[in-house]
């Protein structure tokens, strides 16, 4: 990984400029990083513009919201930022609108579940890069050996964990709720009980009686019979919950589109099928979209708008989402991998984003809600906690930051 460099703008020949992108990594190697496919995206693109240059430093996804905020704050925001969040840049006035940079086409061409994610106040500012939503995984040869089937409702997912535990599986549903990504697995169970983080008009409705229920339900019928693995929840991370499945470990739980190639890899034979509800198969599941931001600090905006309308090619969007094993963003590039043999595992995680609901990211204050959640949902469902006080301190929150908007 290269150092950010400092400084930006005119180099070289007067009319030459230099863009800088700080991009997140999804590889989980060096072989695969995120940086190999920036570098030969900037040289194709160069090749092409022989007048601008492109910089991209890659962090990992541990380090790369705060590197771009320490940069933003010191006064030397980069060009363009890939990353996880982008309303709090928004409210503050710093970014480019989408109809800034963008062409028509490329912009009309977002799927509009994630272009109507990035908007704030009806104005997209955040453009939506990578997007992934979750289905429920089940280790194959582990529920054969327990005699069960795939489950349609929470009571079938209760039965089938109480199977797989009587034949000593280690994880029978594996519930991360752990501090690195607790907010997705809280709202996979929210939605699945007809509730959310918010309500249908947009108000803050985490401590709403579907959820208190959702987790009440949680803690009694799975928690509290052992069926959640030897690890709390509240310490269980996403990456180490999908790990364990990889090593056949987990009978069930909550996976994206990366965790196929994972188990796989392994000889974990897998299958995936919608998100159990209360009383039947979930009507709503999460999406997730990561976002490419256009600072508006050092100027560029033909030069960043050009750049960008390269990035969100068909080409570059398909290599990179079949590169990560993720969803495109743009209605073209899906349209082509729904029909593509290469691409036929990820069908039902593609039927799934039109469907999908994702988080409140147009709300300067989801970066503050969001960040209570991992520090406080798994205090939920241990025995004896109280779902009912632990939703109302994170709606306590959530309230008081969304105030301020």
């Amino acid at each position: 990984m290269t150092a950010v460099l400092g400084g930006c703008g005119l180099t070289g020949d007067s009319d030459e400029v230099t863009l800088r992108l700080v991009a997140a990594d999804y590889g989980d190697s060096k072989a695969n990083s995120s940086q190999n496919y920036w570098n030969e995206l900037v040289k194709s693109y160069e090749a092409q513009h022989p007048d601008v240059h492109v910089e991209v430093d890659v962090y990992s996804w541990n380090d790369v919201d705060r590197k771009v905020r320490e940069m933003v704050e010191a006064g030397d925001a980069p060009d363009m930022a890939q990353i996880g969040a982008y309303s709090d840049y928004a409210d503050r006035n710093l970014l480019y609108r989408a109809d800034d940079v963008l062409s028509i086409p490329v912009q009309a061409d977002f799927v509009s579940q994630l272009a109507g994610a990035g908007q704030v106040n009806g104005v997209q500012y955040g453009l939506p890069f990578a997007a992934s939503t979750r289905v429920l995984f089940y280790n194959k040869t582990l529920f054969s050996e327990a005699g069960v089937t795939p489950p349609k409702t929470w009571e079938e997912l209760a039965e089938a964990a109480e199977a797989l535990d009587a034949k000593g599986v280690k994880y029978p549903y594996a519930l991360p709720l752990g501090a690195e990504e607790a907010q997705a697995e809280t709202m996979q169970w929210m939605l699945s009980g007809g509730g959310g983080y918010t309500d249908d008009v947009g108000t803050y409705s985490v401590d709403s009686p579907q959820n208190v229920t959702t987790f009440t339900w949680l803690r009694d019928e799975l928690v509290a019979k052992g069926l959640t693995g030897p690890v709390a929840p509240g310490k269980l991370n996403r990456a180490d919950a999908f790990a364990a499945f990889a090593k056949g470990d987990v009978g069930m739980l909550n996976g994206h589109p990366s965790l196929m190639k994972m188990a796989s890899d392994k000889g974990v034979k897998y299958g995936m099928v919608t998100t159990p509800g209360a009383e039947g198969e979930s009507q709503n599941t999460l999406g997730v979209s990561d976002w490419m931001t256009a600072f508006r600090e050092n100027g560029h905006q033909e030069e960043i708008g050009d750049f960008l309308d390269f990035v969100y090619s068909d080409d570059n969007v398909l290599d990179f989402s079949r590169e990560y094993d993720l969803l495109p963003v743009t209605t073209s590039a899906s349209q082509v991998m729904s029909t593509a043999a290469e691409d036929r595992n990820l069908k039902t995680f593609l039927d799934e984003l039109l469907l999908s609901e994702l988080y409140p990211v147009g709300k300067a204050s989801w970066a503050s809600v969001s960040a209570d959640v991992k520090k406080e949902i798994g205090q939920a469902v241990t025995p004896g906690g109280s779902p009912r006080e632990v939703l109302g301190r994170i709606q306590a929150t959530a309230m008081r930051a969304g105030s301020a908007e």
